[in-house]
């Protein structure tokens, strides 16, 4: 398959509203999977929207068993999620400092959800439900809002928590930039 260039911030197909994925299990579809499980590798990334590549549909891809760019986070499960819906349970919220690959070399401390139940559709149309917490529930909620056209800095409430991972972290891997 092959790695596609990530848009960045600033670029107005990021701001869009994704439209719902209506077919599925089609060689298109699992050929724009492979794409961004590619895509995602290739930058280190713990998770991909399809809008980050142009591609304006209600895809995004999560998981990893380490990742060098959040090394203290647990495993989460390797996941195709299509045409998504995101329940909190619970009031309960958790900030937590977030880099985004569209973002490349900043981070910023977002408040989420602590625990949330997500469902949608695997890319063969197998319904996906999943009640999650942590860094899981951080993930999901990240990678969801890209289709929704926004993007973590826009979440950000105190910009005192918000900069250049080499001046924020600078004990961080210079590879891991974002």
């Amino acid at each position: 398959m092959s790695v596609h260039t990530i848009l960045k911030m600033g670029d107005p197909r990021l701001l869009r509203q994704a439209q719902p994925v209506e077919q599925f299990d089609t060689p298109e579809l699992h050929a724009l999977i492979a794409d961004m499980f590619d895509t995602m590798h290739a930058a280190d990334g713990a998770g991909l929207a399809a809008p980050q590549i142009g591609v304006d549909l209600q895809l995004v891809i999560f998981g990893f068993r380490q990742n060098q760019r959040y090394p203290d986070a647990p495993a989460v499960p390797e996941t195709v999620l299509i045409n998504p819906v995101l329940t909190p349970l619970g009031e309960e919220m958790e900030e937590g400092w977030e880099g985004c690959l569209s973002v490349p070399g900043m981070r910023g401390v977002v408040s989420r959800w602590t625990r949330l139940k997500y469902s949608g559709f695997d890319q063969f149309g197998n319904v996906i439900e999943r009640e999650v917490d942590g860094f899981h529930a951080r993930v999901v909620q990240h990678e969801c809002d890209h289709l929704d056209g926004i993007l973590y800095p826009m979440r950000i409430t105190d910009f005192r928590r918000f900069g250049f991972t080499e001046i924020l972290f600078p004990d961080m891997d210079p590879n891991a930039d974002d």
